[in-house]
């Protein structure tokens, strides 16, 4: 075959793999692709949707516990999925479509943190028995799923009465032991950090009807959904006498610095006893 032949085969067989490729569809770059992927399961508590309207840039749980790891030159980098949802418990997630169309389906994830069982506590008809065999469902689906995820279950954070929330740990303690997987305590650092004060790491959210009416005009910029919404105390002078101005427990960005800093501290010694 003469050179001129050989070269035109080679053209020939260049133009089709170039058809091929074209008629391929393009490659999508993964998000997991050179990136340690975790992902957060849990209620509003892990979410944090209140902040995200009032503090959009945050940071936000994710966002601290990228940040935080990012700074330990040793290791690598970590993208954080939050898939937190308002009002979500074990049950309603499983038998609902968010777990298939939304969980199932992620891509290359390394660590998946759950925290669940306020609502559970709440929603859940027997949550003494039911509860324990949702959270062992959930683990059997995660295990499919991602059979390469380290799964760790997670304690709440203090919010309930003090009875409620000790039956809610001891039921993550148990299914934790039952399973083989240690369960991760955020609960108990960020019980300490109140010590500083009770209502420090707590944002204030308050009907807008329950406020003298006088102060409502000026009060506009905080309203959300008809309730006044401020991430600290700022307002805490002109209303904390009002009855339960504090009462709402969620965790404002101060609180979600808290539980990312010991989030990310935790997953740092996971990260470097598996390098």
């Amino acid at each position: 075959m003469t050179t001129r032949l050989l070269l035109r085969e080679m053209t020939l067989v260049l133009t089709a793999v170039v058809a091929l490729v074209a008629m391929s569809p393009p490659h999508a770059q993964a998000e997991h692709e050179g990136k340690v992927q975790v992902l957060l399961l849990g209620d509003s508590t892990t979410i944090g949707s209140v902040c995200r309207r009032s503090e959009p840039d945050g940071p936000h749980l994710e966002d601290v516990i990228r940040t935080l790891l990012a700074t330990e030159s040793d290791l690598p980098a970590v993208n954080v999925i939050n898939q937190g949802r308002d009002g979500e418990f074990i049950h309603g997630l499983l038998t609902g479509k968010r777990y298939d169309e939304q969980i199932a389906k992620l891509p290359g994830i390394d660590y998946i943190f759950i925290r669940y069982g306020l609502n559970d506590q709440r929603k859940r008809e027997n949550f003494a028995e039911n509860f324990p065999k949702d959270f062992h469902e959930l683990i059997v689906r995660l295990k499919q799923d991602f059979p390469q995820a380290v799964i760790i279950p997670t304690t709440t954070i203090p919010y309930l009465a003090p009875e409620a929330d000790a039956a809610v740990l001891k039921a993550i303690s148990e299914v934790g032991a039952a399973e083989g997987l240690p369960v991760f305590d955020v609960y108990t650092r960020y019980a300490a950090e109140l010590k500083h004060g009770p209502d420090m790491l707590n944002y204030r959210r308050y009907p807008l009807t329950s406020i003298p009416e006088q102060h409502r005009a000026w009060l506009k910029p905080y309203v959300q959904s008809d309730s006044v919404v401020v991430m600290d105390n700022r307002l805490d002078a002109h209303f904390r006498t009002l009855p339960n101005w504090t009462a709402d427990r969620h965790p404002n960005l101060a609180g979600y610095a808290v539980i990312g800093d010991e989030t990310a501290k935790y997953l740092a010694k996971l990260l470097r006893a598996r390098k």
